[in-house]
């Protein structure tokens, strides 16, 4: 895993290297044409894999007859890139760092939250105020997934910080506290 979070954060550098003013729009040009790409079967690494994806891309109907958008450009030129040297496989780690740095030159705060049930949407608003007022965050992208075994409350993570508040949480500890004492 090193290995890959490597990769995809030289990649990243990269990224925003070329694509400049316009991360954004390339972005999101990547995040549109990749899951095609993906699709494809066989060997896509190495210049000739290479010539022929940007032959393919540049004949995709999005372009028509007008001058091809510079985010379009810089997205098939990247992905290319990213095969002609065999890193097209590491492509999902380097959308999501690449998401990140782009979250965090807006303030954008991601946070993953973990509960036992669903979250009620009052508790989630107030949740994301109070961390948008803590942390000074301009917005919050909040990821919640259901994990029933916490049996009550929640856990969240974000910026390396973790906060167990969950029933499970709660009783382990109290277990390792009895235990401590015994």
């Amino acid at each position: 895993m090193f290995h890959e979070a490597f990769h995809a954060d030289r990649w990243a550098g990269a990224f925003f290297a070329v694509s400049g003013e316009n991360a954004d729009e390339v972005f999101l040009c990547m995040k549109a044409l990749v899951p095609p790409i993906k699709s494809v079967r066989g060997a896509l690494f190495g210049y000739g894999a290479s010539t022929k994806l940007e032959k393919i891309l540049r004949e995709c109907p999005f372009q028509g007859n007008a001058e091809i958008d510079p985010a379009i450009e810089y997205a098939i030129r990247f992905i290319c890139l990213l095969v002609e040297k065999n890193c097209f496989r590491y492509i999902d780690l380097l959308l999501k760092k690449i998401e990140q740095m782009l979250d965090e030159q807006k303030g954008i705060l991601n946070l993953s939250i973990e509960s036992a049930a669903a979250l009620d949407s009052g508790f989630q608003d107030e949740l994301t105020n109070m961390i948008r007022k803590k942390t000074g965050a301009a917005d919050i992208k909040m990821k919640v997934s259901i994990r029933p075994e916490l049996l009550g409350g929640y856990c969240l993570r974000y910026k390396g910080n973790f906060i167990d508040a969950s029933l499970k949480g709660q009783l382990d500890n109290m277990m390792g506290e009895i235990n401590g004492k015994l």
